[in-house]
């Protein structure tokens, strides 16, 4: 059957968590995603801050949205059981020149409504983190904000989307609406169409060009910001809190942060590309990492690089509405004036991810407002339930878990110390990882010193056992990655 209450293109963090809060009522929901695993577009590279919410505008959508998500993140993190950490941010001034700005940033984070912000003296901010510049003047400390796993977090909000009904669509990429008489009644799609009452659009780069398919908002414009980051071993230096420096017209600037996972991160750059798949990592990127972190931290060094990626952000030309305020690009969260049976999440950058909770809420608010009709259903459950990782485990349950299952005593990436058990666990998932870099968001597998050097040739022996493909069909990421070609010992001789 292809008729559906509503469709949502595409499966990032925005996508996921509205089909979950969509999933609470008696609808019928349809989640597709044009790449082979929820999360990996815009989603997978990104800091994974919640911000606590004092840099955006007072009266924007993006303040208002932040705010409102953050105070969301511990009930969500409870609820899909992922990691996520009020480890507190700072913003540091460097020099006497820099100490306004953060009276200005105080000001604004009072207005947004963010809890909790203190200006901290040079001293005590020298105190708190001692390998800091000698220069730096002081610092705004916000407690509200954190750091979480953004891969478990789409991921564990698309399962319990499809535990609560949803239907998802992998490889599915969305060509085109389908109207009638003024109204949205479908999408075309490679894999056929469908029709629903209701599209939403949360397609992260490519938002704008869903948008203008259905003649909305022909001014609207989204340039992908390209931020390429650094991940430090964890073995070389660690840092437990997030550190900004004072922002700039290019943004919040290159951070020094923690993650779930104990890894320091040092990013990102922020260049404006033409091309909205441009992942590049460039020379000139990473020196203007090194010169911006050495402002904040000068003792931390590059060569202590384990692993560098670039993520994509949303940026759009949407001005915020509050006429006081300079120009600045705010979220498009809002059902569409040109035609009906369209809701546009548009221009979601930083702090997207911080205000994803709320701007699925906001979502299922328009939807209320259009006499939809949503009846809570009586058996929802917003509980999903992570499977087990030894390596957090007490000694004697996992001894039991081992009992249970020897295959959770064999170790198949050294470096985080992931288990066949794990891997195994996650292939039969219900949303089955089918690809290494899928098992990687999940399991974290390849992820350490020796990104993959160890693991990856048994990953792909597990997968090709587990799903009954051949190794030389196992990809690592989209069709067209396969690892390998033939057997090594196949090899012809002229």
């Amino acid at each position: 059957m292809n008729n559906f209450d509503v469709i949502i293109i595409g499966a990032g963090v925005i996508g996921s968590l509205v089909a979950r809060e969509l999933s609470r009522y008696q609808i019928s929901v349809l989640l597709i995603e044009r790449n082979s695993d929820v999360g990996s577009g815009t989603s997978a590279a990104n800091s994974a801050l919640v911000h606590a919410g004092y840099d955006p505008i007072p009266g924007s959508l993006k303040a208002e949205l932040n705010v409102r998500g953050n105070r969301m993140w511990d009930k969500l993190a409870a609820e899909l059981d992922v990691d996520f950490k009020r480890c507190g941010d700072y913003v540091v001034s460097i020099g006497a020149e820099e100490l306004p700005a953060l009276d200005i940033l105080l000001e604004q984070g009072k207005r947004n409504g963010v809890p909790g912000l203190q200006l901290i003296s040079s001293d005590e901010i020298k105190r708190r983190i001692p390998l800091l510049n000698p220069d730096a003047s002081g610092a705004l400390f916000a407690p509200s904000a954190g750091v979480c796993d953004t891969f478990a977090v789409t991921i564990a909000a698309a399962e319990n989307a499809v535990e609560n009904g949803v239907k998802l669509l992998l490889n599915t990429a969305f060509e085109g609406f389908i109207i009638d008489s003024g109204r949205i009644t479908g999408i075309h799609t490679n894999r056929g169409d469908f029709h629903a009452r209701w599209v939403v659009n949360a397609t992260g780069v490519y938002a704008d060009d869903v948008m203008h398919q259905a003649g909305v908002r022909p001014e609207f414009r989204i340039v992908p910001r390209r931020g390429e980051y650094c991940i430090l071993d964890p073995d070389s230096f660690k840092i437990d809190t997030v550190l900004f420096p004072v922002p700039s017209e290019k943004g919040k600037g290159v951070l020094i942060f923690t993650t779930t996972h104990g890894n320091t991160v040092i990013g990102p750059t922020s260049e404006f590309v033409a091309d909205k798949e441009d992942k590049a990592i460039t020379p000139v990127g990473q020196e203007y990492l090194t010169a911006n972190m050495n402002k904040l931290m000068p003792s931390i060094d590059l060569r202590w690089t384990i692993a560098t990626f670039a993520g994509l952000r949303a940026s759009g030309n949407a001005v915020c509405k509050n006429p006081m305020t300079d120009y600045r690009a705010d979220f498009i969260v809002e059902k569409a004036d040109e035609i009906e049976g369209l809701i546009n999440c548009a221009g979601i950058e930083s702090p997207g991810l911080s205000a994803s909770p709320a701007i699925a809420a906001r979502v299922v608010e328009i939807l209320q407002e259009t006499g939809i009709g949503l009846n809570e259903k009586a058996d929802w459950n917003p509980q999903r339930k992570r499977r087990p990782v030894p390596k957090h485990m007490p000694d004697a349950d996992r001894q039991r878990l081992i009992e249970r299952d020897p295959r959770y005593g064999r170790i198949i990436c050294r470096c985080e110390e992931v288990t066949e058990g794990e891997i195994v666990a996650e292939i039969h998932a219900p949303i089955p990882a089918l690809t290494y870099d899928a098992i990687k968001r999940r399991t974290w597998t390849g992820t350490g010193r020796c990104q993959g050097g160890f693991d990856m040739t048994r990953v792909v022996e597990i997968l090709a056992r587990e799903t009954g493909l051949s190794p030389m069909e196992i990809c690592k990421n989209e069709p067209g990655s396969a690892f390998l070609s033939r057997a090594s010992k196949k090899a012809e001789v002229s």
